[in-house]
């Protein structure tokens, strides 16, 4: 499809989740790697007010914040759907992705990226949130139906990117032994048809992680 242009990072969760509807709709498009460290005046013209990736540009026209680009995506391309068509379960897909990004991001980032009695807290409300989703998954594979959707693709930072962030940090939180269904969760998701090819390099996104952890000792 003529006109369709992704600004991302490639080992971002956040642009992924934009490549991975783009896949499933079979969607031609050009992916702009941007440094966010020096972003290019495409980003900023494109996203002023968050001045964040991703962004795609659909005919020249930016629309920004990955599900509501993932749901554009879904609305607009032919393929296979990503929201389900029934309206309960649009409704419950949609609040799983509100789920992860409101209640579970924020947490992750402080478990994982902060200290001492912040981190400590933010380990043991993850804990909480993962029972939650334990409790949602116990008998299933996908948040909503029987294929990979709107919600696992809001679900891919708790998925694949938290676990090798943790061993980049050296500091492990989640296991099988305390976790058991999400871990399980994990590895079917990571192996899932539909984005296995399309999954980041781990040993890449390791490597990013330790570097930082690393620099921010020094």
């Amino acid at each position: 499809m003529v006109g369709v242009k992704l600004l991302g990072v490639s080992l971002s969760p956040f642009s992924r989740r934009v490549e991975w509807a783009l896949k499933i709709k079979g969607v031609e498009y050009e992916f702009v790697e941007e440094d966010l460290h020096n972003k290019s005046p495409l980003l900023l013209e494109s996203n002023p007010i968050h001045k964040k990736i991703p962004v795609l540009t659909h005919n020249g026209k930016p629309i920004c914040e990955s599900m509501v680009i993932v749901e554009y995506i879904d609305e607009t391309f032919e393929g296979p759907s990503i929201l389900p068509k029934d309206p309960y379960d649009r409704a419950i897909a949609r609040f799983w992705a509100k789920f992860f990004d409101d209640k579970c991001m924020p947490v992750v980032g402080k478990a994982i990226f902060g200290s001492g009695e912040e981190s400590d807290k933010a380990k043991e409300e993850l804990g909480d949130l993962i029972k939650i989703l334990e409790n949602e998954l116990k008998d299933k594979i996908f948040f909503v139906g029987d294929k990979f959707g709107f919600a696992d693709i809001a679900g891919n930072l708790m998925a694949y990117w938290m676990g090798i962030v943790e061993e980049a940090s050296g500091n492990i939180f989640v296991t099988n032994e305390k976790f058991p269904i999400f871990c399980n969760w994990r590895n079917e998701y990571i192996n899932c048809s539909t984005i296995k090819e399309y999954l980041p390099p781990r040993d890449a996104i390791l490597a990013h992680f330790k570097a930082r952890f690393e620099a921010a000792q020094k």
